[in-house]
């Protein structure tokens, strides 16, 4: 069994990368994907101790990036690194997308303050650190009493349809796309049913444009695919040629009902990746 989606606390999940190895470890995980937002800290920090369990450890990140049309959307890109990390040309970019992370933070509880909501970019760094992002908004909104969910707080607030949420700079769906080629890696389309077309066929439509502009894989397994789900993906791979990933999304307790390991990926999928 293998895991290629999952978040240490270096950017929205709250195990730090040693306890992710021993919990991946603990499940007998042939190999784990560490995929956090904008940053390979998380998998420098778990390398050692993944080693020395015998653990297969790729490395990986998730991208936010935005597409124009037919809407106006952000659209999360997983990049693995298979064969070695990527170069300085890559991780220089890396700061430029952590800046953008953090001005969006001012940003977004300069917003929340208008409506409201006693909310600091002080409080949400200490919880998430230097890659704080909008989890942590909502783990401090349910603390305080002003929802009584993280989940609440996306609707009301954070989500992008809701009156609280704040745009960050984000690139392209095609320079990310971009980006991971040239730093040596492959580029996924994550969980493709948050896309949210109801319409297949709008959906395919969709998913074939990404493909034109250099998409190489799908996120085929993930906790949020329902099996029908899971067999549509994998149709699409067949039908344009495109490798496949999964994984679970594990975010620790800031996502308690995912289970780390939970989306059932296929071991052959990482030989695939690897050729």
């Amino acid at each position: 069994m293998i895991d290629l989606h999952t978040h240490t606390n270096e950017s929205d999940g709250t195990y730090t990368p040693e306890e992710l190895i021993t919990a991946a470890a603990g499940l007998r995980l042939q190999a784990l994907a560490i995929t956090d937002h904008d940053t390979l800290a998380g998998y420098e920090k778990a390398k050692p101790m993944a080693e020395h369990a015998g653990l297969q450890l790729i490395c990986g990140i998730e991208l936010s990036t935005k597409i124009q049309k037919p809407v106006k959307k952000t659209v999360h890109l997983l990049g693995y690194f298979v064969s070695a990390p990527p170069a300085s040309d890559f991780m220089n970019w890396l700061v430029f997308m952590q800046e953008a992370r953090r001005d969006r933070n001012r940003r977004l509880a300069e917003k929340l303050q208008s409506m409201g909501i006693d909310i600091t970019l002080e409080e949400v760094q200490g919880v998430g650190r230097s890659l704080a992002g909008r989890p942590h908004f909502a783990r401090i909104m349910v603390q305080k009493g002003y929802v009584a969910s993280t989940n609440e707080a996306f609707e009301r607030y954070l989500d992008e349809s809701a009156p609280g949420y704040v745009e960050r700079e984000e690139p392209s769906l095609a320079e990310g796309i971009e980006r991971i080629r040239l730093a040596g890696g492959i580029s996924s389309l994550a969980h493709p049913i948050r896309l949210g077309k109801r319409d297949l066929v709008e959906e395919e439509e969709l998913i074939s444009g990404f493909i034109a502009i250099g998409l190489d894989s799908i996120e085929a397994y993930h906790s949020d695919h329902r099996p029908e789900d899971v067999r549509r993906y994998l149709g699409y791979a067949q039908k344009y040629n495109l490798r496949v990933t999964g994984g679970s999304d594990f975010h620790g307790d800031n996502k308690p009902s995912v289970k780390l390991g939970s989306a059932k990926v296929p071991d052959e999928l990482l030989v695939a990746l690897r050729h």
